[in-house]
């Protein structure tokens, strides 16, 4: 993790006070943001503290979610964050967005009341580069807020926000990545090795020796900064150069 600078992190606070100004004019006043749901450390404001402490609250005030390593693994918020990039709400004891989705739909949302007292809250996932997942949620207590006809309305206006505030942050403390350009061959090559082909199976797909196979795969690890085949390709996969095997 890189060291921000002042002035990124005053950005990022910026925007966190816009994200709960956003949410209080629409009756979900209680934010939870986190830049990486796979980072056990909070989102820090320009004097070093968490922003969860200084600009966002919480329904419960004794639920100090951004101190707690296994919060991220019971939370059914985040959970259903990793099944779905499109933002969505919670309300009634369970999920919905604009469109069916059955991963969001057999998830159990009874929890989150009794555990959290969150009665409906709108959830905007953040899917950024580097395979980084992260998410802000606009929640309320009150039963009688009508959460889904608030979603229809603002889910495209809290979701920019959402990518604003947690994309401004991702930036300002990960690893800026140059850009990497790749041939199509090397493509094809890492393709197939996501795909658990060893280096013999590639080339009889593709038709070529076993000798080029390899050779495209270094020179693709030697380009992407990676040690070995594995790494190679999980880099290769968070660029959005490793996708379906449509080769």
């Amino acid at each position: 993790m890189n060291t921000p600078s002042a002035k990124d992190l005053a950005f990022v606070a910026d925007q966190a006070r816009a994200t709960v100004r956003q949410g209080e004019a629409i009756g979900l006043g209680y934010v939870a943001a986190s830049h990486d749901i796979g980072d056990v450390h909070p989102m820090l404001g320009p004097d070093g503290r968490p922003l969860a402490e200084t600009t966002f609250r919480w329904i419960d005030p004794k639920l100090k979610y951004w101190t707690e390593r296994a919060f991220a693994l019971r939370a059914q918020f985040i959970h259903a964050v990793r099944c779905c990039a499109e933002p969505f709400w919670f309300a009634e004891g369970r999920f919905g967005s604009w469109r069916p989705m059955s991963a969001l739909e057999a998830l159990d949302g009874a929890s989150i009341s009794g555990e959290y007292g969150v009665a409906g809250a709108i959830i905007a996932p953040t899917y950024l580069t580097g395979g980084v997942i992260g998410a802000v949620v606009w929640a309320t207590p009150d039963p009688a807020v009508p959460v889904r006809a608030i979603f229809e309305r603002e889910a495209p206006r809290l979701h920019a926000q959402a990518m604003r505030l947690l994309g401004a942050y991702n930036d300002a403390v990960g690893e800026a990545q140059p850009a990497v350009r790749l041939t199509r061959r090397e493509i094809q090559c890492l393709k197939w090795a996501a795909a658990g082909k060893t280096d013999s199976e590639v080339g009889q797909i593709m038709h070529i020796a076993v000798p080029t196979v390899r050779f495209h795969i270094r020179n693709a690890a030697t380009k992407l900064k990676a040690t070995g085949r594995a790494q190679a390709t999980h880099r290769a996969a968070l660029l959005g150069y490793v996708g379906g095997l449509n080769t």
